[in-house]
């Protein structure tokens, strides 16, 4: 017995530290959107007033969110945001997981000297080809169009990293019995690679509709018409028309448009962390 006790001690100032620091620092990542909850439920008088405090002297959270639900068509941002990184999310598992699945598992020539492009790739910023993007489609007269926000992005170097890397742990026998019950490499891709992949396109997802579903950057410059704003483009529209300094609105319509993406992620944070740990970093 204290043996025992005095290993469960040792656990246990051992596991303190780790834990102490993995509290606090989930505390410095949550407090920005502790504070944007508060501030949706606040007056402007509270708002702009010398006292710090999160919890409201007055409930203001029917005014903030009745105002946002009357001067924007959150629900049509919404669906825009929801669209659009659906398409994405599609076309990129579409493309990488066959790609990924090659560079793992295929012999063939040039096969390393792709993967370097793919690596290449990682460090290009996607900030670069946007002026020649924004050209090409306007040249199409694909502007304002959800091929415009949907089509740049439907390959992603980084999810054909992650599928090699996942591909490359899965255990040859299992693509070679595959092979010997006479099945082409289309066939194992898709009917025995991909099923063996879901934590890693889980996590993949997951990272792919955060990024789609806050970015500003490309919808500001491909999108003008008021009926395809996404998300993020919503809120600054309705920051710059509407909102002016009233920031408790202004958070109310910031939290309308997170909570999608916080939602989601509850219901698939055990196969993303599942994903993420069995997506190892392998030669």
């Amino acid at each position: 017995m204290d043996d025992r006790i005095s290993k469960t001690l040792k656990s246990w100032l051992r596991d303190t530290p780790r834990l102490a620091l993995l509290a606090a620092l989930a505390v410095v990542f949550l407090l920005p959107y502790a504070w944007m909850l508060a501030v949706s439920v606040k007056p402007k008088s509270e708002v702009f007033s010398a006292a710090l405090s999160l919890w409201p002297a007055t409930w203001h959270a029917a005014e903030n969110y009745g105002q946002v639900l009357r001067e924007v068509p959150v629900l049509r941002y919404l669906w825009n945001g929801a669209v659009v990184c659906a398409l994405i999310l599609a076309f990129q598992l579409a493309f990488a997981l066959p790609a990924g699945y090659a560079l793992a598992k295929l012999r063939f020539r040039g096969s390393r000297t792709l993967f370097a492009f793919v690596m290449l790739g990682l460090l290009v910023p996607a900030h670069v080809p946007a002026i020649a993007l924004y050209i090409a489609f306007a040249n199409a007269k694909l502007l304002n169009t959800y091929t415009a926000l949907v089509a740049p992005f439907t390959i992603s170097v980084f999810a054909i990293f992650l599928f090699r890397q996942f591909f490359k742990a899965l255990p040859d026998d299992l693509i070679n019995a595959a092979r010997i019950d006479g099945m082409n490499e289309a066939s194992i891709v898709w009917r025995v690679a991909v099923p063996n992949a879901w934590p890693a396109a889980t996590a993949f997802a997951i990272f792919s509709v955060v990024a789609h579903w806050s970015d500003l950057f490309w919808p500001l410059i491909v999108i003008t018409k008021g009926d395809l704003y996404t998300p993020a483009l919503g809120v600054l529209r309705f920051h710059s028309q509407e909102a002016g300094d009233d920031y408790g609105a202004l958070m109310a319509a910031a939290t309308l448009t997170m909570a999608p993406l916080v939602a989601a992620f509850l219901v698939a944070q055990r196969r993303f962390i599942e994903g993420i740990t069995m997506t190892g970093i392998k030669g």
